[in-house]
């Protein structure tokens, strides 16, 4: 399993940051930018892959912040 921060809805309203294999969220905010602005930064950290879902919870966008095993070419 690859190391990936991903920001999900919660539940109960507003969006959590989750890594992959989790049972529970790593941190809870009101809205999907607070969420996203923090998760890219843990990835930074980490070197970890970020995963961006929509509301209902499909891929919306994937960014790699780590050594990405297909890089462009060119």
């Amino acid at each position: 399993m690859t190391k990936a921060q991903n920001v999900v809805p919660a539940h109960q309203g507003g969006w959590n940051i989750k890594r992959n294999g989790a049972q529970r969220a790593t941190k809870h905010f009101d809205t999907k930018a607070e969420a996203v602005n923090i998760a890219r930064k843990i990835a930074r950290n980490q070197g970890a892959e970020l995963v961006i879902h929509d509301r209902h919870g499909r891929i919306q966008q994937k960014d790699s912040h780590g050594n990405d095993p297909f890089p462009p070419k060119g």
